[in-house]
């Protein structure tokens, strides 16, 4: 199994996805059969740790036509997601949080291949951990 290794944290990959680091900063991953891509961006706070209340907020603010988000615990990080359409993509967003660590995650996929990926997706979010002290 290979890992996604960042300054900040890690993921384990399963054998058929992939992952690519872009230069500035932004981590894709995908399957090999190309179905759809998550996109992970990472952030900081620049002092103390982001409070629950402060994530849901970033990400009411941030995807405001997102109906209704849900608490979810991946790895070491906790937060929300929310599953939505987009013009022609099913589109699913995480915002997660370890201390002083955002991750805002991505997945799209043609509507068509909506939840084909999801439990993939899922057990691959689940591997997410801290690479760094929680104190940012």
């Amino acid at each position: 199994m290979d890992v996604v290794e960042t300054e900040w944290w890690t993921m384990a990959l399963a054998p058929e996805w992939w992952a690519d680091v872009e230069e500035d900063g932004t981590v894709l991953v995908a399957d090999e059969d190309d179905v759809g891509c998550l996109e992970m961006t990472t952030l900081h706070k620049t002092d103390g740790q982001l409070t629950p209340a402060e994530l849901k907020q970033i990400a009411v603010t941030e995807s405001p036509s997102v109906p209704a988000w849900k608490a979810v615990n991946c790895g070491d990080f906790r937060g929300f997601t929310a599953s939505f359409s987009e013009a022609e993509a099913a589109v699913r967003e995480w915002y997660l949080a370890s201390g002083g660590l955002l991750l805002f995650v991505s997945y799209s996929c043609d509507l068509d291949n909506r939840g084909m990926d999801d439990a993939a997706v899922d057990a691959l979010l689940d591997t997410l951990a801290r690479s760094a002290p929680a104190a940012v």
